[in-house]
């Protein structure tokens, strides 16, 4: 499913394109989009495909369209501290987008079918603390994945704040998934065809708002022979961190707030490379969905501002970078802080989560 909005170059320019569309709104959710490069999830020789507004598959591999996870991460209204639940958390990329808004006293966690999947967004969460530049910019709740069947999940589990479901739920799986849920939180899920947004508003009340229509693939119910019993999953505790962690969140807090400071006081500006202006068609919103074979195909809507082209220039263009300015190459000014400090070496590299640049 996808295809609402304009392919995209770059990340950059593909998150250009979701907020020109309106999927992306709060600038919250718009720097946790632009932090995480979605092409980095996805396999080798597919990098190509990353920026288009489609979702893909591969083997047990599978990200959603941008604008789905545009609306989810708008719909969920993540603030810092909250707990997280991502029911067939994939790849790992929605839930270390949300690790970036929840914060470090925030709960991330995530529940994969499939084992492979689980190893693999494992290894890509490693490469994003590692190597991303985004992970300085960030206080980080890193997510915690767990194998196992989402509906399995054993009934004395914990209660979270915001829970997202990647897969298609059925009409009797509903309760189930609400009972999760702590009273105010809110879940979104795709239930007969509608991604939904359910508010607890009580112990036994909830609001329900359809968000836009979508076809996701259903739940897998596990198999199993009569009278055998469910493998159940147990999800991950919720452990207070050690003082040694607190340390570290709050030493690096406190030098990122003194670079910004200072580079305040100094009036530095973060300018961008000069990107290729452009001109768009304004389109509509696509929600209708076909099949073709076995593969979901996005429906295109006519509008009128493509059928009219030669108008194109009384339509929005995308904004031009202004190409009189200096660009300036950016630095990990945390980096450069810790490494200046009176510490041992072994001490400068927890500070900065032993990552090599």
């Amino acid at each position: 499913m996808g295809g609402a909005v304009s392919a995209g170059e770059d990340n950059d320019d593909l998150i250009d394109n979701l907020k020109e569309a309106q999927y992306i709104r709060t600038e919250k959710v718009e720097q946790a989009f632009r932090a995480i490069d979605r092409g980095d999830y996805y396999l080798d020789g597919y990098r190509d495909s990353a920026y288009k507004d489609l979702a893909w598959k591969h083997g047990n591999i599978h990200l959603s369209a941008p604008c789905i996870y545009s609306e989810v991460m708008e719909a969920l209204k993540l603030q810092a501290g909250l707990s997280f639940l991502n029911l067939g958390s994939g790849t790992g990329y929605l839930s270390t987008m949300v690790g970036l808004i929840i914060g470090p006293f925030g709960v991330n966690h995530g529940v994969e079918l499939h084992k492979d999947v689980v190893e693999y967004a494992r290894e890509k969460l490693d490469d994003f603390i590692k190597n991303s530049d985004s992970f300085d910019k960030f206080e980080f709740c890193e997510p915690v994945f767990v194998v196992g069947n989402c509906l399995e999940i054993a009934t004395d589990s914990h209660q979270y704040d915001r829970i997202y479901c990647g897969a298609g739920v059925q009409k009797d799986h509903e309760n189930y998934m609400k009972v999760l849920l702590k009273i105010g939180g809110i879940l979104v899920m795709p239930i007969e065809d509608q991604l939904t947004q359910i508010t607890r508003t009580g112990q036994c009340t909830w609001e329900s708002k359809n968000i836009l229509a979508v076809s996701f693939a259903p739940l897998v119910q596990q198999s199993r022979a009569d009278g055998e019993k469910p493998d159940t999953v147990q999800l991950p505790p919720v452990t207070v961190r050690s003082l040694q962690d607190l340390s570290r969140i709050y030493i690096r807090r406190t030098l990122r707030n003194l670079a910004n400071e200072d580079s305040q006081g100094k009036g530095t500006v973060q300018r961008v490379p000069q990107k290729r202006k452009r001109r768009r068609c304004r389109r509509r919103r696509i929600n209708t969905y076909v099949f073709v074979g076995n593969q979901l195909i996005p429906q295109m809507v006519e509008s009128e501002e493509e059928e009219h082209a030669e108008d194109e220039h009384k339509e929005v263009e995308e904004e031009e970078r202004d190409v009189g300015e200096e660009i300036i190459k950016q630095v990990n000014v945390l980096r450069d802080q810790i490494m200046a400090l009176p510490l041992p070496e072994s001490l400068k590299a927890y500070l900065l989560y032993y990552r090599e640049k």
